[in-house]
């Protein structure tokens, strides 16, 4: 090999090495910056959570109650006028009897999926054996009365909507149409009952529904907005008062 031969053979495993190299050094570099993005996002997110958790709330600020903060936050108190949503949260309210809230919430995708994402027409026409078969079913509360009382509910339901044109029309009625805005300090101000949630209740137990006593329907006026109880000190409380 003559002597141009030679260095041009050097030259060309000189660059290659160098490429290598700087492909090893590229590569390194690359792995440090995501692991480096990671940790920073993490340590961003945690931060958040963090910041996020330390709000004062109502309700949701023990450990591992993100979620339920999450529902305190964006669902708690919101006024709802959707009849599907307005059908659903009765039917979880009922199911909360003798139970924690937090507890039914859990269960909330389960009770999608079995009362047919609550289609309040195809729960109505949910056969025995059906509801029978929800008693197995480990994604909701298995208590056979409150079970068998989403169908019973269900159409009474849809004789309300044929009655008044929608469920939303008559249970605001019961408030005069706009929520009513308490304004407590304690946890230990906010009644289990009013004399609204007493009407309400009669006159739905009168309709032939079940599982709607007054504490019952206080707590769903509560949930679906009808009422503002969120404590005066709370993060909440100053946007739903408006």
């Amino acid at each position: 090999m003559d002597l141009k031969n030679e260095y041009l053979h050097q030259e060309k495993r000189f660059l290659q090495r160098w490429m290598k190299q700087s492909i090893d050094a590229c590569s390194r570099l690359y792995i440090f910056l995501k692991i480096h993005d990671a940790w920073v996002y993490h340590a961003t997110y945690v931060l958040n959570i963090r910041v996020y958790m330390s709000r004062f709330r109502c309700f949701g600020n023990k450990p591992g109650q993100e979620f339920y903060a999450h529902y305190h936050d964006f669902e708690w108190g919101v006024p709802v006028h959707n009849d599907t949503r307005l059908f659903e949260m009765l039917i979880l309210e009922g199911a909360q009897a003798g139970l924690s809230w937090e507890t039914v919430l859990k269960k909330r995708v389960g009770y999608r999926r079995a009362f047919h994402n609550f289609d309040v027409r195809k729960v109505s026409e949910m056969r025995d054996a059906a509801l029978e078969k929800l008693r197995q079913d480990k994604g909701i509360i298995r208590n056979r009365l409150k079970i068998y009382a989403a169908r019973k509910n269900a159409s009474v339901f849809l004789e309300i909507q044929q009655l008044f044109g929608s469920f939303d029309t008559y249970v605001w009625s019961f408030v005069g149409g706009n929520p009513i805005v308490n304004a407590w300090e304690t946890s230990q101000d906010v009644p289990v009952t009013t004399k609204e949630s007493d009407a309400l209740s009669k006159d739905l137990q009168k309709r032939g529904m079940k599982f709607v006593g007054s504490t019952i329907i206080y707590a769903y006026m509560q949930a679906v907005g009808m009422v503002n109880d969120h404590l005066t000190k709370c993060h909440c409380y100053a946007n739903l008062a408006v």
